[in-house]
């Protein structure tokens, strides 16, 4: 939204926070009214407002000139009705310890107690698991969207602790990027997810086609894993307007027409979900069949296209060509539909703006993989406005940005993209990035011994089902710790992970299971101790912007609510509890503040030996943020541009220096999901299944409008999209009719795995067969802690199959067959966004 909205909407969300229940304050101090604190998120950076120690609202950061309204709930966040206030333990859980009723998680009681009773059972319990069970026998790979700062990182700092006190178990891999970074490495040598894309100006410019390919820019680019500066907005608007005059073709190729489809008027082609590989490869084959394709190129910049070739043309082991035609029969495209994508892409100077959807699915490892084939096939990699971008749809992909400062002296061109004497002037030009809290002290002591070994990240129900289980993973073997104890810190796995039922039943088996967070998520009331934290405007930070243009001041504009605590705070007052060597390692002798002035003075000391200048801390703190400019040259950058000229001096990052169309290392590891080169393979469930008979729906979970995965959930921002109170699910208007279901209309969704509510949405926007339903509505169960129960409020993970991709990245999905029905019994009353009946409170 533009900053006029934004101002409109600021007023709105102020009123909402006004009229919400006031909880008070333990401990409260009164502050004097403050305006203009200044602070980060998300969902971006803003001034926070405050009154009488209360933060009521925000004004946008005068940086972001396309601020998002997300950050509008922030003030309600922070006062919200399941806000966790205090310490607590699960009733059993104090009378019994580790040998208490596992099976009572969820449903059981809770009980009120105080800071040092909590952290003395959660220090008793670390060393009791580690004698008994080893280093190994406590997961700590918290995992989730923390908050911003780099001091108050909770995960950094569980990671921190743990490696202190003995050691632990991690994870490696993200739910959101599992298949692609684990494949694209093998291809072009990086990580394809987080790779910088040739820059939009170059698009806006040269680009004759472009197609959003499971990717929806407009809508997730409100977010960032940094702070967002939404700079890719005012691009988005310039290539509209470009459009306009240059006939600029848009495609989306999604089951569903998405905000991005919708902005820019793109032509849908709606493809059946987890089918796009096949659509991919019926263009190939027209490409190739048709003499379409750039031999070139190929020979040129890539490897292995031989080898591909033999199975695009059906000659090798399945005897079947993949042409438009059989292609159709799979994706749902119509045969000529593809034909005609094959003549636009290779007529047309063309983008294929590949997103992270296609592979959070079985077999996940492909798409991207034959993404890469298809911009190879048609010779544009390297071009001004060709070939292939697959981090567009996250925030800041495709922004030009400043270069990174290197921490020595640079000659004036590469620092600022061009020759001058702007360098002597001080000119921003080049930012130095900014540290933050590492797992690991730089203090010597027994705990350099520490262990910390790592599994797949969606691969712990399996871990915790399987103890001592071997599974196949990239290339090697891994072996599944027996875990016993679970301590997560800025995370909600009752959210992100897959097949909720199954779930419950696999952290039973735990023996201690302990939280850090700030709300009762459906995580922390499967808790023993739940310690609460204090959010990002409760405490003193620092951040960046995740496009490398700032360095943020995160200062405090409210007191912690309740009794929360900053996560930095939680571990050092845990750590008491082992010994003063222990907290100093921890510390390393440093407070808060000081670890604040710390990371910003790393980051002045690079920028000062690259030529960048840089304020002092204490006019940044006041000031609130510190700028660095974008030099012309990064407007001009073109992926590959270097390679495509000369791959021999420029070589990729794999063995043959080349774009592996296939791969040697790949092939080598003999795997029957996942071979040599990219392959069409039948999801385990998709429409063209047998299951289809009974469960006729094919559920797609994209990312979220009104929130960033779970986050946001519990505030008026739901109250916009929600349908009767539940998670609206798109559905097509001949499926609905065919089911008895109207717009508006209370849904059950249901499979073998699971049911949940949703609110029916009927619309032509969705595909036929298909239906939509955003992930992150959080976990409602109408009776707590019991597999199998219904959720109430739309949690879509409660369907979704927790299978790995294949043994090369052993990644999550997020689709499903489903059947949907109205539900006719007394809609149920949600019970999540409020806190549960605490003793002692």
């Amino acid at each position: 939204m533009d900053r006029r909205t934004f101002l409109k909407t600021g007023s709105i969300a102020a009123a909402a926070v006004a009229q919400a229940q006031a909880i008070p304050l333990v401990g409260e101090s009164l502050l004097n009214d403050k305006k203009g604190s200044f602070s980060a998120s998300h969902f971006g950076a803003f001034e926070a407002n405050v009154r009488n120690s209360r933060f009521e609202g925000v004004n946008a950061f005068e940086g972001d000139d396309y601020p998002s309204s997300l950050v509008n709930a922030l003030p309600a966040r922070t006062y919200a009705e399941d806000r966790i206030l205090y310490p607590c333990v699960r009733e059993d859980y104090l009378k019994n310890g580790y040998k208490s009723d596992k099976s009572k998680r969820g449903k059981d009681k809770f009980v009120r107690v105080s800071w040092e009773k909590a952290l003395e059972l959660v220090a008793n319990e670390i060393k009791r698991t580690h004698k008994e069970f080893g280093d190994d026998s406590i997961y700590g790979g918290s995992y989730g969207w923390y908050c911003v700062g780099s001091l108050n990182n909770p995960q950094a700092l569980l990671g921190r602790m743990l490696h202190i006190t003995g050691g632990y178990t991690s994870r490696t891999c993200t739910y959101s990027t599992h298949a692609i970074r684990q494949i694209t490495p093998y291809i072009t040598g990086t990580d394809e997810s987080t790779a910088k894309p040739t820059a939009y100006p170059v698009l806006i410019k040269n680009s004759e086609c472009i197609v959003f390919w499971g990717a929806d820019v407009v809508n997730t680019n409100q977010i960032a894993w940094g702070v967002p500066d939404h700079k890719t907005y005012k691009y988005l608007k310039e290539l509209k307007e470009e459009a306009k005059k240059r006939d600029i073709k848009f495609y989306i190729i999604d089951p569903v027409y998405n905000n991005t489809g919708m902005y820019f008027d793109a032509e849908h082609i709606k493809v059946n979900p987890t089918t796009d590989v096949a659509l991919m490869l019926g263009i190939a084959h027209y490409l190739y069949t048709n003499k379409l394709h750039d031999e070139k190129f190929l020979r040129k910049c890539t490897y292995g296209f031989k080898q591909f070739k033999e199975y695009l043309l059906g000659n090798t082991e399945d005897k079947i060509a993949k042409t438009p035609k059989w292609a159709s029969k799979i994706c749902g495209v119509d045969e000529k539909v593809i034909e005609m994508l094959a003549k636009e892409f290779a007529s047309k100077r063309t983008m294929l703006m590949g997103g992270w959807a296609t592979q959070r699915a079985h077999h996940g490892e492909q798409p991207n993989w034959m993404l890469i084939t298809l911009a190879s096939m048609l010779g544009q990699i390297g071009l001004p406005g060709g070939g292939y971008g697959c981090s567009y749809h996250y925030s800041g992909g495709g922004v030009p940005m400043p270069a990174a400062a290197t921490g020595n002296a640079q000659s004036e061109k590469s620092l600022n993209g061009s020759t001058g004497p702007q360098a002597e002037k001080g000119a921003l030009s080049a930012s130095p990035g900014l540290s933050g809290m590492s797992r690991k002290t730089k203090i010597d002591g027994p705990w350099q011994k520490s262990k910390v070994p790592v599994i797949p990240v969606s691969r712990i129900v399996e871990c915790l089902e399987n103890p001592g289980k071997e599974i196949k993973f990239d290339g090697n073997i891994i072996k599944y710790p027996d875990i016993r104890m679970a301590y997560w810190a800025g995370g909600n796995p009752f959210h992100h992970h897959q097949d909720r039922n199954r779930m419950i039943k696999a952290y039973q088996k735990l023996e201690t299971f302990v939280v850090q967070d700030a709300f009762w998520t459906a995580t922390a009331r499967m808790a023993d101790i739940i310690l609460p934290c204090t959010l990002e405007q409760e405490r003193n930070d620092i951040t960046k912007a995740h496009s490398n243009s700032y360095i943020f001041a995160m200062k405090q504009a409210s007191e912690p609510y309740g009794e929360a605590k900053d996560d930095y705070d939680i571990f050092t007052e845990l750590l008491k509890h082992f010994s003063n060597k222990h907290v100093h390692a921890f510390t390393e002798g440093r407070s808060k503040m000081e670890w604040i002035e710390h990371f910003y003075n790393a980051s002045y000391e690079k920028a000062k030996n690259s030529g960048v200048k840089m304020p002092s801390f204490k006019e940044f703190w006041e000031k609130g943020y510190c700028e660095f400019e974008t030099p012309e040259v990064a407007k001009k950058f073109v992926r590959f541009e270097d390679f495509r000229k000369n791959p021999i001096v420029n070589r990729l990052g794999t063995p043959s220096g080349k774009i592996e169309i296939f791969s040697k290392k790949i092939a080598s590891y003999d795997y029957d999901n996942c071979k040599g080169h990219p392959m069409w393979f039948e999801p385990m469930e998709w429409l063209g299944s047998e299951k289809v008979d009974k469960y006729p729906l094919n559920l797609i979970s994209p990312h979220p409008k009104y929130r960033l995965h779970s986050q946001l959930n519990n505030t008026w921002l739901r109250h916009l999209e929600e349908v009767n109170g539940r998670e609206p699910i798109w559905i097509n208007t001949k499926d609905a009719k065919k089911r008895g279901i109207k717009n508006g209309d209370v849904v059950r969704i249901f499979n073998d795995r699971g049911q949940i509510l949703g609110g029916a949405v009927v619309t032509e926007y969705v595909k036929e067969g298909a239906v939509r339903m955003q992930e992150g509505a959080w976990y409602d169960p109408s009776e707590a802690g019991e597999p199998g129960t219904l959720c109430r409020h739309g949690d879509v993970n409660v369907l979704i199959p927790d299978v790995g991709t294949s043994n090369l990245a052993q990644g999550n999905q997020a689709t499903a067959l489903v059947e949907i029905e109205k539900f006719k019994e007394e809609v149920p009353e949600i019970g999540i966004f409020k806190s549960p009946a605490i003793k002692g409170a």
